[in-house]
């Protein structure tokens, strides 16, 4: 086959060892999709009338990338000659030696309940939505002397990644690559832009160099803290916010601007919905925003105003000037705003419906005090703590209608003082208002007393 012969690198040719898995770990574009299709076509050639699953994240991957792709299964089947017909509907692939290749989505498990197999093909195995159809797939491997799968993916640190990586009883076989062994093929201007923006990076080590990472020391994110609770969807929302974290620039070299949905669902917990997070100008990055708001029918669009104060909301206004706006200052540093966050996803009580690769890099690549300020960790902080999850407790409405916190400054106010001693700011312009009613403390008609803690969730004594 000219594929062995003169095409395929060492890493791309599956030997003829005694392996019931070869876990294929490589970058995008190095060419793990015509590894896997040739191996597949070669297996179905010289075996006729045997059966071959082939298994993506959804079947519209399965389908475009695996079957269907310049490097899929039928434009290899065609240069061979021996495709016999292609049933795109049903996603069967039949050769002319009668062999049979079935086409499966990894979102619909069950469906692997019932046919059986001589051998599989699983793409991008890490980007699974169910680890359970890897499970449902095994029991499939029941025809032949020897069934084999071939795992292609670009790994995460995910359970089943890691599972396999950890056997150590010879069956799995495990190569790697990078994208850039595969630059003969690969246009140099996207090799070049790939470099020079992920190169060093926790994402490009990941994507680019196919490396299984482990957690950052220091850091306040896990992967597993993430990994365990995502989800593929979300409940119905009581409450959406989107949290905006502005960039001061918006040139090539200029830092993000973070723009990142979350909502409190009616089981109580936190979802991130949406990361739309861009390097753009303040129009365009507030049009993306609003944008989002819109889409999710969101209650309210939250900005940070540290350093563009009044030119935050004027420019969100030009694009939407009914939008229902809030600007925060962030009162204090980094690490105290982020750690109450990082321990909601301790606690289990965030999910992320769906991945967000750069901002979970973010996430579990910042380290506090590091001198770094990632802006898509900023907005999510940001929209977490606008939704009442950081503060929520019922000791913490207690403590905050007893003293509440300044809006100004942070500081906490005496309930019924005329306004903050620590930086003077005062309830003028509200005749007889108070330090409760500066911060927006509305909890109680009064001030909470011990025969009122019931109000809070506490018993009456």
């Amino acid at each position: 086959m000219l594929w062995e012969a003169q095409l395929a690198r060492p890493e791309q040719l599956p030997t003829d060892e005694d392996w019931s898995i070869w876990l294929y770990l490589a970058g995008r574009g190095s060419g793990k999709t015509r590894t896997a299709a040739e191996w597949v076509t070669w297996q179905a050639i010289r075996n006729p009338g045997t059966r071959w699953a082939v298994v993506a994240a959804t079947f519209g991957d399965v389908r475009d990338t695996c079957a269907e792709g310049e490097s899929g299964l039928i434009a290899i089947l065609r240069r061979y000659e021996v495709l016999k017909h292609y049933n795109r509907s049903m996603g069967e692939i039949r050769l002319k030696n009668n062999s049979l290749i079935k086409l499966f989505s990894a979102d619909e498990p069950d469906r692997l309940r019932g046919p059986q197999f001589h051998g599989a093909w699983c793409d991008e195995l890490a980007a699974w939505r169910y680890p359970e159809t890897f499970d449902q797939l095994q029991f499939t491997l029941r025809l032949g002397a020897h069934p084999q799968i071939i795992v292609t993916t670009t790994p995460q640190p995910t359970k089943l990644i890691k599972d396999l990586l950890n056997r150590d009883d010879g069956s799995v076989k495990v190569v790697r690559g990078s994208t850039f062994d595969n630059a003969k093929n690969l246009a140099p201007n996207a090799l070049a832009q790939l470099r020079a923006r992920y190169e060093g990076t926790r994402l490009g080590r990941q994507e680019l160099y196919a490396e299984v990472l482990d957690d950052t020391p220091g850091a306040l994110w896990t992967l597993d803290m993430i990994e365990g609770t995502r989800v593929k969807t979300a409940p119905e929302m009581v409450r959406i916010v989107v949290a905006v974290d502005p960039a001061t620039t918006s040139g090539e070299d200029s830092d993000e601007t973070g723009i990142v949905a979350a909502g409190k669902g009616v089981d109580g917990r936190c979802y991130i919905l949406a990361d739309r997070s861009c390097r753009e100008s303040p129009l365009m990055w507030a049009t993306r925003a609003v944008a989002l708001y819109h889409e999710l029918g969101a209650d309210r669009l939250i900005a940070e105003t540290n350093q563009g104060g009044q030119m935050v909301e004027q420019t969100i206004r030009a694009v939407d000037q009914m939008i229902a706006y809030e600007g925060v200052v962030a009162k204090v540093g980094k690490r105290l705003r982020a750690e109450p966050i990082s321990a909601l996803y301790e606690q289990g009580r965030v999910s992320h419906v769906g991945n967000f690769d750069t901002l979970e890099e973010q996430l579990t690549g910042w380290v506090p005090d590091s001198g770094t300020s990632p802006d898509r960790l900023d907005a999510l902080v940001h929209a977490v703590t606008a939704l009442g999850f950081a503060f929520g407790s019922d000791a913490d409405r207690y403590l905050n209608a007893i003293a509440p916190a300044c809006p100004n400054c942070g500081m906490p106010m005496a309930y019924n003082a005329s306004g903050c001693n620590s930086c003077g700011k005062t309830s003028s312009g509200n005749p007889g208002g108070n330090a409760a009613q500066l911060a927006g403390v509305a909890l109680t008609s009064t001030q909470p007393t011990i025969a009122n803690y019931s109000n809070f969730g506490f018993p009456t004594i």
